[in-house]
């Protein structure tokens, strides 16, 4: 079975409409989907109905991708299978909007001061819609202004740590955000390990810290880990009796993520999915 527990719609970051994202997963060949949009379930009823509707055996697991901050880090945790009408749940990320609202307001104000750019915050919320705002819808309105020539531009020129349009992270420590994902009943995933550019070192560390902080598991598997650092990661997860997920972290179509691609564990990971009654024998 292939279970995809990271991944993004246009309720967040990601360019693909909840139903659109389910038919790419169906096409792929995804047996088990969790929708992680940043910081909202608001996507998840929607992607539901599409599979109830239409009777599609792929089934939904609930997910977010919750932002939160260590040691000055922007570090992002994965809540899985929990209660997304929880009142701690729907509260916590009810809070986690308005502090992306007032970033992305700061943010704008921040790049108008180039001079090169107007109305930086109400570009970017039209392009997110009803969707949660971030740098990301920041960077595509920059680019849609002439501003930059793509995303990795926006980010290195004007949008990175050090940069004029640089917001120091808001976001609240990592137990809080694991702390309300147990309240809820589900478990608590250290999304894209890898993704953070720490050293061997540094990378202990959060890893200590998170389980510290009463963490569950570590995304072990996605598209592009290299086979030695899948062994890093599962070395990891045995060392501090962490369970594996694997997530594509799929925000658009590209040749590099995608769906479903490549999400096996090196070998001695325990998967997250050993938790849960439906799929606790399922390798």
């Amino acid at each position: 079975m292939i279970f995809d527990l990271h991944c993004h719609s246009t309720v967040s970051d990601g360019k693909l409409t909840p139903k659109e994202l389910l038919e790419r997963a169906v096409d792929k060949g995804v047996d088990v989907l969790a929708l992680t949009d940043h910081d909202t379930t608001d996507g998840i009823p929607l992607v539901q109905k599409e599979i109830d509707d239409n009777e599609l055996a792929i089934k939904l697991i609930s997910g977010v991708e919750i932002s939160t901050c260590w040691e000055n880090k922007d570090i992002h945790i994965v809540g899985l299978n929990f209660d997304r009408n929880h009142p701690a749940m729907k509260e916590y990320l009810a809070n986690q909007s308005i502090i992306r609202e007032e970033r992305a307001q700061e943010i704008g104000r921040r790049v108008e001061k180039t001079k090169l750019i107007d109305n930086v915050y109400q570009g970017a919320k039209a392009i997110a819609g009803e969707g949660q705002i971030g740098r990301g819808h920041i960077a595509r309105f920059m680019i849609e202004q002439g501003m930059v020539k793509d995303n990795a531009q926006a980010f290195k020129k004007y949008l990175a740590r050090g940069k004029v349009g640089y917001v120091p992270s808001p976001w609240p420590d990592m137990k809080s955000a694991i702390d309300v994902i147990h309240q809820a009943g589900g478990q608590a995933i250290l999304a894209h390990p890898m993704g953070y550019k720490l050293s061997g070192k540094w990378l202990r560390k959060l890893t200590i810290a998170f389980k510290g902080a009463g963490g569950d598991g570590l995304e072990a598997a996605g598209c592009q880990l290299a086979p030695p650092h899948r062994q890093h990661l599962a070395a990891l997860a045995q060392e501090y009796d962490l369970l594996g997920s694997s997530g594509s972290d799929f925000h658009f179509p590209s040749s590099w993520i995608e769906l479903g691609r490549s999400l096996y564990f090196a070998k001695g990971v325990t998967p997250i999915w050993s938790l849960w009654p439906d799929y606790e024998h399922v390798s």
